[in-house]
């Protein structure tokens, strides 16, 4: 046979009679020992919306492989809704769920030496754990993406889950009134699918799409539209073909396809999630990336769609006017793309591209003209600066000035800030700092979504910075900087912030400063001491022995896990 026949090597001979028992008890035949096996990585669960509707998916690429001569094998994987978790100690899980949700997929590819594997998932970290696996293992891949949420509606505003984490603040500092705001959290989510702006779900469904590793369109369909189903079918039938040509996820993910990928973020106004997610995918693709990369592709790649969190639109209408497909064609034509990169249909990007039209329709504004973009330069920044050595990264759309200098508000948790924003003892000009929640010091960089949202809603997006060793929602806007490396765990500078110090950002200049001598900076250096771990046992005391820094993907990989 043509494809990669690993089961062969643990199905046939008189030696391995008892492996074929195994099968025959699921209903296996003779026959069925010449055919691929193949994986079905089910992200379904009812934890979360982003999730819960997976498994109609699912079913349907199960019949598709089963139709197209090959066996499917379902096993399950798990997730966390980072939208539930958000704002409790429960988001310290979603990161590690990341390696997670990687490490079982890698286990039952590789414990059970499938011929390939379709992965299936919803929510962030779904994606990125299973591009993972896919890099690893090697073995003919696609992913499924299970789809974007509808957009809620109140007041003839369309609403997503970002829009009641703003409401809290609206309603604290007393702009929304009690109705409105029940109003929101009721209908801001009004069926399945993952949240529903250029957040990080739907960012790297559209970077996988963009890297040839998932179909075109399928990165930003609605899960509840029956369209879902027929992609997820047809994504099945294309992987068993990619598994008789022998087309392998290495083949496809290369420094040019993420190149790809990359521009289509920055394009699209994508979550900073995504930088440290494709630093993840390029090291277990064994690329040579980094974080300098994405400010090289940054200064290159115009923002050219108006899509939410600092836009105006959601991934819904952005699917009416073209998709990804759409975007990528206008990259293309614009000499941004690699159009020779291979795609899992074995086509190039070029040749899947050659039907789209050079335009989206007239009359949209949900894709501007490429040579009238929003901005001219993307808007993951990435900053480096005494505060920073090692680099973070700045979301610097929807900003007037993206520059700002002032006093340090100082907080050793994600608790600590958001006690005082409610009490909005946080004020104009203030640079507030949250630290002691990176990788290890977390552990797990929960995503600031609550405190970020509360100062927007209190009017204090423009006005007031901030900055973490921890990360942001894919929703997050304002003067915000994450993943600032080294932690504070480990003594980076950041945990040698002194209440009333002055900071600057500086996004123009690339810059993060703490404005103080260098002789201040090495005295509090060696008067610092290293806090105890917050978790001794358990899965987030393994990631925080076993997390790199930030600025290499937080990877937990041994190679990788020095600071």
């Amino acid at each position: 046979m043509a494809y990669n026949d690993r089961s062969k090597n643990v199905t046939q001979g008189i030696a391995r009679a008892p492996n074929r028992s195994m099968y025959y008890a699921m209903g296996y035949k003779e026959e069925d020992f010449e055919k691929p096996m193949v994986g079905i990585a089910n992200g379904h669960s009812t934890i979360t919306p982003c999730n819960s509707g997976l498994q109609r998916l699912a079913d349907a690429a199960i019949a598709a492989v089963r139709d197209s001569g090959a066996n499917p094998q379902v096993f399950g994987t798990p997730t966390i809704s980072d939208g539930i978790g958000m704002g409790t100690e429960g988001m310290k899980y979603s990161l590690v769920s990341r390696e997670v949700i990687a490490d079982s997929i890698e286990t039952c590819v590789n414990g059970q030496w499938m011929d390939g594997v379709v992965v299936i998932g919803g929510c962030d970290k779904n994606m990125p754990g299973g591009m993972i696996a896919i890099a690893r293992t090697n073995v003919p891949a696609i992913y499924v993406y299970g789809g974007t949420i509808k957009p809620g509606h109140h007041k003839g505003k369309d609403l997503t889950i970002v829009s009641a984490f703003e409401a809290v603040g609206e309603f604290t500092a007393g702009r929304l009134s009690n109705e409105d705001f029940k109003a929101i959290e009721q209908k801001a989510c009004p069926g399945s699918g993952s949240c529903g702006g250029m957040y990080t779900a739907n960012t790297m469904s559209s970077a996988f799409e963009a890297m040839g590793m998932s179909l075109p369109y399928s990165s930003t369909m609605a899960n509840e539209d029956g369209e879902t189903i027929e992609s997820a079918a047809e994504s099945a039938r294309v992987l068993v073909e990619a598994i008789k040509k022998g087309i392998r996820p290495r083949d496809i993910i290369t420094r040019k396809s993420i190149e790809n990928a990359v521009t289509v973020i920055m394009a699209t106004g994508g979550s900073t999630n995504a930088v440290l997610h494709f630093l993840a995918i390029t090291h277990a693709a064994e690329i040579e990336w980094s974080i300098d990369d994405f400010e090289r592709i940054r200064q290159r790649t115009p923002i050219f769609c108006d899509l939410k969190p600092s836009g105006q639109y959601v991934i819904t209408e952005l699917h009416k006017v073209g998709g990804i497909p759409q975007v990528m064609k206008m990259l293309l034509n614009a000499g941004l793309l690699h159009g020779d990169c291979l795609t899992i249909t074995g086509k190039t990007i070029a040749e899947t591209l050659a039907d789209v039209p050079d335009q989206p329709p007239s009359g949209q504004t949900v894709i501007r003209p490429i040579d009238q973009p929003l901005y001219k330069q993307g808007h993951l920044a990435i900053l480096k600066g005494n505060l920073s050595p090692e680099g973070c990264v700045a979301k610097i759309t929807g900003l007037k000035n993206p520059v700002i200098t002032g006093p340090a508000r100082v907080f050793n948790s994600e608790d600590e800030a958001m006690a005082a924003i409610m009490k909005q003892s946080i004020k104009a000009g203030d640079v507030v700092v949250i630290r002691y929640e990176g990788p290890r010091g977390g552990p797990g960089m929960r995503e600031m979504l609550a405190p970020t949202s509360a100062l927007i809603g209190q009017g204090l997006g423009e006005s007031v910075g901030l900055i973490t060793d921890g990360r942001f929602s894919g929703g997050t806007w304002g003067m915000v900087v994450g993943h600032v490396a080294p932690e504070a765990y480990v003594g980076g500078p950041i945990a040698l912030i002194e209440e009333g110090d002055s900071i600057t950002i500086d996004a123009h200049a690339l810059l993060i400063q703490l404005n103080i001598s260098e002789a201040d900076l090495a005295r509090r250096r060696a008067d610092w001491k290293k806090p105890a771990p917050r978790y001794s046992r358990g899965v987030l005391a393994k990631f925080a022995a076993l997390a790199s820094t930030a600025s290499r993907g937080a990877v937990t990989d041994p190679d990788a896990s020095a600071i």
